[in-house]
């Protein structure tokens, strides 16, 4: 290990005081750690959400259960891959406690604040990943989404997320270390840089390109009338050619997301249900979660197999999928109380793709009231690339998007 690592690793833990935050709780703290490839100013800034390995500093989750975690001996592999790409590690992002919640509210770190939106929500699980690049604290961050925790912080905070198609990133080093719906993948300001954080994650990924407007299979979703609006303007705009898709699995989708979700967290988590220190919101899902029964987990799994047939069919004829990245508008901090609420009012459009495998990019859109809103594009399973090549023709140069 070496010196600067342990030096960061000191003063990490030297900067948690009650509530394990920074005046804004973005970062829970901030160092700096340099590849041996970095190089002045063209170095990339990168923040990692704090489920993710960094050597020499303590992974906490997020939660009070880890305030006494002992450093990590090794790099997570996202970690390596960005510092032999040269990147600086600037801090590691709060997030929502143990990565099983989408509001980004945490009661032991403080909620990272909506740079833009400071009255709403930030989005979980990677809250501090999504604020951190909006307030321009990092060029892109790394977060993880099991069931839209890239996507809604993104679209809450006005910036772009993605997650790519499972199983294509590393997830050793990443916490929980087991799960069949868990993606690392990145957040930034544009899409370039998500293309170019891909690429140094994964060196397979090539950045491509689209020659004429995509075909773009339209979901029909029950959205809000403004934040359809939002999109429609876009699509509009695009030049793209919108055709009707049916995806009639997505509600079934959803409900297996959220019982493997359950599962999965249960055996990675639930020995912790009655621990002192849980936050209230994540011990009422583990007790929740700890009722979920073989049969269901069993039928859970049919529907995933059923659900991502269907997807493929669909993106056999089309593209890419497009629809909104969530129902309505990031809710008022004073709003978000009912967890159980935020969960489908927040990820009904999401976490079905988290179940089916496919990669799902969000970009920012701002609906006529001025508040975020978000276009997600679904792809073909391993077509990461693509997704992106035609997502660039949605996108307006410059960032007038967040104007």
């Amino acid at each position: 290990m070496n010196d600067q690592v342990i030096h960061a690793a000191a003063r990490y833990k030297a900067g948690m005081g009650e509530n394990g935050a920074t005046a804004d709780a973005i970062l829970v703290q901030s160092f700096v750690l340099d590849g041996p490839a970095a190089r002045g100013g063209d170095t990339p800034r990168v923040a990692i959400k704090d489920s993710i390995d960094i050597a020499g500093l303590p992974t906490r989750g997020g939660s009070r259960l880890f305030a006494d975690a002992p450093p990590a001996r090794d790099h997570a592999d996202v970690v390596r891959a960005l510092l032999d790409a040269g990147c600086r590690i600037v801090g590691k992002a709060n997030m929502h406690e143990l990565a099983y919640g989408v509001t980004g509210i945490n009661g032991w770190t403080g909620t990272p604040l909506n740079p833009r939106w400071p009255d709403r929500i930030p989005g979980g699980s990677s809250s501090g990943s999504a604020a951190a690049v909006a307030a321009g604290l990092c060029d892109f961050a790394l977060g993880t989404d099991t069931g839209g925790s890239i996507r809604v912080p993104a679209a809450c905070c006005g910036v772009y997320g993605l997650k790519p198609s499972f199983g294509r990133i590393s997830r050793r080093g990443v916490m929980p270390a087991e799960s069949s719906l868990d993606c690392v993948g990145p957040f930034a300001r544009d899409l370039a840089t998500i293309e170019r954080a891909m690429a140094m994650l994964d060196p397979g990924f090539a950045v491509d390109a689209l020659d004429a407007p995509p075909r773009l299979g339209w979901v029909a979703v029950d959205a809000d009338a403004e934040v359809k609006r939002a999109v429609d303007g876009r699509l509009a705009a695009s030049g793209c050619a919108i055709v009707p898709v049916a995806l009639p699995g997505m509600a079934a989708a959803f409900d297996a997301g959220l019982t493997i979700i359950a599962a999965e967290t249960f055996a990675a988590y639930g020995m912790f249900a009655d621990a002192d220190g849980l936050g209230a919101d994540i011990r009422e899902r583990l007790r929740a979660a700890g009722r979920i029964t073989p049969d269901q987990l069993g039928a859970a799994g049919q529907v995933r197999a059923a659900f991502a047939a269907e997807v493929d069919a669909v993106l056999a004829q089309v593209d890419a999928l497009v629809l909104p990245t969530m129902p309505g508008f990031p809710p008022t901090l004073a709003e978000a109380t009912d967890p159980r609420a935020a969960i489908g009012g927040l990820t009904g459009f999401v976490r079905p793709f988290n179940l089916s495998g496919h990669p799902a990019l969000t970009m920012p859109v701002m609906a006529a009231n001025g508040l975020p809103a978000g276009i997600q594009l679904v792809g073909r399973r391993g077509g990461d690339a693509a997704l992106c090549a035609a997502a660039r023709w949605l996108e307006i140069p410059g960032g007038e998007e967040d104007e």
